[in-house]
């Protein structure tokens, strides 16, 4: 069966689709039916069945007699380690640490923080709260410690499990001071934290609070999997809302064990035994799905990864892992590929390494732009999938389903919506749009298995953040169109969208127009406030390595290719050549933030930024040319 066959077969019925997909998982209890919609528009999944995603990502491959497979492979450049886990020893890993846990009193429902690096011990924390049905809640580490505190008064966590510090280039991280200034600042203190000691730095412990992750589990009785309704909740991960608090997404069990199972045959390609690699960290949804979770329960081997794509040692780290682990799917984001290809412009270091067993890569994060795909299509020889979704959503909701079938690219598109997303493009009044109109980009609810249940104590506030604008939809926050043929184009997030003297314009576009110069490696454009017209468009560039021309020159052809590409209607005079772009540590560029230091508006330093220092370079940048006044 070919996509549409399946995703037709999908549409006609969905709860005979999820339920065929329900039985790849190992069950204690199987559920009596796929769709509870009682309390809707809080839809839920196999709410009646029991299930543990410990005992399917780890305990039922051992059964099945795959024990002395490698689970888990740790690859860090930064401490020149390699490390293999198999199938058996994370089972005992996991066992151990979530006995002692359950022996201090976790129990199912308790929450748990993880504050730790691209250590395995991560993943290990994560499996032993789901072996006993408590909640976990990763919190990327070395993030500030007020935002580590308003999580903790948030989802009031029994204990918290840390390591002493993460690593960076040239830098270590110190968790622990953060982590005893979070726990000060916090209403709720935590009965007790568990501390992995690294040996780049040793943390002091807190008498009577603190535990040595081994001498913790000393002695204890290694737990068993306890049975979950479907219904569970398996963690809660934030995500930065535009306001204030962070909104909790609730992904529960039964629905997370489902989606992601078949994700990683029909979309990866990936099956029991085979090496798949997320580079991207524990802390965001993608370490979730696909670091921990999704290669685990489809018996993989995943790898985790502590480095960066440049710098650690060189530009050519990915492909070096690649060909030392024979990697067959690889997945990470575009600016990582645009890190790299700035330092590596003709793709030297690709062809130094062999990349026989790498069937494609994966992109997602943010909007891959055609460049990058293309750069990397003709120096890698795989095809290059880019994949579209969200923290909300788990798992994609465009995709090309390399499993089923290897659709034609289309260079600027993830791809087709997947089984499980009704996607609806929509104006303002919530009517759909003819093809290849720009609108909002909504789901018809309900939402498929696996995306998020609601909000952590914010059921209200999931509603109005979600699903009030477009009555009967889940708003993605996105703007784009779909093709004749379904193909969908994420063109910005809907706040993305500027107005120049009454034109909807998408800036997205105007950055695509930019990057494919020659000599830009990566770029962002955003709106600024004009008097005359409402909003102008205002281009940062930043330049490959060893380009030859002036900034004045890029700019005026940068101008140039816009104008000619875009029309004048886009109005796009005016571009600043910077060294680096304000990004999150997921590599999301701050495009919210420039714009308002570009109005002259106050602004809240992001929490995700990754290094503050480059706004003030932004700022800089925007006062030669008149504005951030």
């Amino acid at each position: 069966m070919g996509y549409s066959d399946i995703y037709a077969a999908w549409k006609a019925d969905p709860e005979a689709f999820w339920m065929e997909a329900a039985e790849a998982v190992d069950w204690f209890q199987p559920p009596s039916k796929a769709l509870f919609d009682d309390n809707a528009p809080f839809y839920e999944w196999f709410s009646d069945g029991l299930v543990n995603t410990c005992y399917n990502a780890v305990d039922r491959h051992v059964e099945a007699g795959r024990g002395d497979q490698l689970a888990i492979m740790h690859e860090s450049p930064i401490t020149h380690a390699t490390k293999g886990i198999t199938y058996r020893e994370l089972r005992d890993r996991v066992a151990s640490l979530a006995g002692a846990l359950r022996m201090r009193g976790v129990e199912k429902g308790d929450r748990v923080i993880i504050y730790m690096p691209m250590i395995p011990e991560a993943l290990e924390a994560m499996l032993a709260c789901a072996r006993i049905g408590a909640i976990h809640s990763v919190v990327f580490g070395g993030f500030a410690a007020n935002e580590l505190a308003v999580r903790i008064d948030d989802c009031q966590p029994r204990a918290i499990l840390a390591a002493s510090c993460g690593l960076e280039p040239g830098r270590v991280v110190h968790y622990k001071p953060l982590l005893d200034e979070a726990i000060e600042m916090a209403a709720h203190k935590p009965e007790f934290c568990v501390i992995f000691q690294r040996e780049q730095e040793v943390a002091k412990l807190v008498e009577g609070r603190d535990f040595s992750w081994h001498g913790f589990q000393y002695g204890v009785k290694p737990a068993d999997c306890v049975p979950v309704e479907g219904n569970h909740p398996a963690y809660i991960l934030y995500t930065s809302g535009t306001t204030g608090a962070p909104k909790g997404v609730v992904r529960s069990t039964a629905g997370h064990i489902v989606a992601l199972q078949w994700t990683m045959k029909n979309i990866y390609n990936v099956g029991p035994g085979e090496r798949f690699w997320a580079a991207s960290d524990v802390g965001w949804v993608v370490g979730h799905s696909y670091i921990a979770y999704g290669p685990l329960l489809a018996g993989a081997e995943t790898i985790v990864f502590e480095g960066k794509p440049i710098g650690t040692p060189h530009a050519g780290v990915f492909w070096r892992i690649i060909q030392n682990h024979r990697v067959k799917s690889f997945f990470t984001a575009p600016t990582a590929l645009r890190a790299i290809r700035r330092e590596d412009p003709k793709g030297e270091w690709i062809k130094r390494y062999k990349l026989h067993a790498l069937q494609a890569l994966f992109l997602a994060g943010e909007r891959a732009d055609p460049d990058t795909v293309l750069w990397a299509q003709e120096h890698l020889g795989v095809p290059v999938i880019d994949h579209w979704w969200q923290t909300e959503t788990g798992w994609a909701i465009a995709a090309n389903p390399l499993g089923i079938e290897h659709l034609p690219v289309r260079v600027g598109s993830p791809s087709v919506a997947m089984p499980g997303y009704d996607v609806r493009i929509l104006d303002e009044g919530g009517h759909e749009v003819p093809d290849g109109e720009m609108g909002a980009i909504a789901i018809k609810l309900p939402l498929p298995p696996g995306t998020l249940q609601t909000l952590w104590n914010a059921g209200e506030r999931y509603e109005k953040s979600y699903l009030n604008h477009f009555p009967g939809h889940y708003e993605t926050g996105d703007a784009g169109y779909q093709d004749a043929d379904g193909y969908l184009y994420i063109r910005a997030r809907t706040d993305d969208v500027i107005n120049v003297a009454g034109h909807r314009l998408s800036t997205g576009a105007m950055e695509e127009v930019l990057a494919s110069h020659p000599d830009v490696a990566e770029c962002a454009v955003i709106g600024v406030a004009d008097e005359l017209r409402g909003q102008l468009p205002l281009g940062f560039l930043c330049l490959n390595s060893g380009h030859e021309r002036s900034p004045e020159e890029v700019i005026a052809e940068c101008v140039y290719m816009v104008r000619d590409r875009i029309g004048p209607v886009a109005a796009f005079r005016q571009a600043v050549v910077i060294d680096r772009l304000p990004k999150t540590r997921s590599g999301k560029i701050l495009r919210g933030t420039m714009q308002k230091i570009a109005d002259s508006q106050d602004y809240k330093m992001p929490a995700t930024i990754d290094d503050p220092a480059i706004l003030d370079e932004i700022t800089a940048a925007l006062k030669t040319m008149g504005y951030a006044r």
